[in-house]
């Protein structure tokens, strides 16, 4: 079934496990940057308090920066459970773009459900399902579906596209105070020209993705000129 452009994400795949196990989201923030790590987050949304999500709720690259963190607000103030975490730019360099993304989303995934069976808040005692954004699963301990364009349709993986968004965004405005030269506030590792400006004036960081090839072709001119 082909979705409408105004249609929302909604509970309908998560309330298919509604008493026999917990559902979670997950999604990832950062795949393109030349620069800063990916950052993946889980969520899973408390069947109880569904009401008190934001309205607006929705997949981040339709919000505003502004509307995105009102949500983000009010999506880490309230019942729900969720985690971020980050692979860094040499993970990626050493081990590829897609297995650093993969091990992010693990690594999320696995936190918020060992936070869910150990509390087990609504004695439901298992992980019944993990909702992964894109047509690719993350190797996972628990059973899966990969849902394209899921943060779209499903309301966890939407509010794990926030997570996900704001927490990355927040780490380049961190790396950005450290190397204030790329612009990193602003387009969050991006090849802009601002950032394309200041690699060369001042060459590359050790958050660059050098087996990125804008990155790689830089650092093979840059050898070429020294020989």
């Amino acid at each position: 079934m082909v979705q409408k452009a105004d249609e929302k994400p909604d509970y309908h795949r998560e309330a298919a496990f509604d008493g026999t196990g917990y559902v979670i989201g997950v999604d990832e923030a950062g795949r393109g940057p030349w620069a800063g790590p990916v950052c993946a987050a889980a969520f899973w949304v408390h069947p109880r308090h569904i009401t008190a999500l934001p309205a607006a709720l929705t997949d981040s690259k339709k919000l505003t920066a502004r509307k995105r963190a009102a949500i983000e607000t009010d999506l880490t103030s309230s019942h729900h459970l969720y985690q971020a975490a980050f692979r860094s730019a040499a993970d990626i360099d050493e081990g590829g773009l897609l297995p650093a993304t993969f091990a992010a989303m693990a690594e999320a995934v696995c936190d918020v459900a060992d936070r869910l069976l150990s509390t087990d808040p609504l004695g439901w005692g298992r992980i019944a399902m993990i909702l992964v954004d894109g047509n690719l699963l993350p190797p996972l301990p628990y059973p899966a579906e990969a849902i394209i364009k899921g943060d779209s349709r499903s309301l966890s993986i939407a509010a794990a596209s926030i997570i996900a968004k704001e927490t990355r965004d927040r780490e380049m405005a961190r790396l950005h105070a450290v190397h204030p030269y790329y612009g990193w506030d602003s387009n969050q590792g991006y090849g802009t020209k601002a950032h394309q400006a200041g690699i060369g004036s001042h060459g590359i960081t050790p958050h660059h993705r050098r087996s990125f090839a804008p990155i790689k072709a830089y650092l093979d001119a840059a050898h070429k000129g020294e020989a």
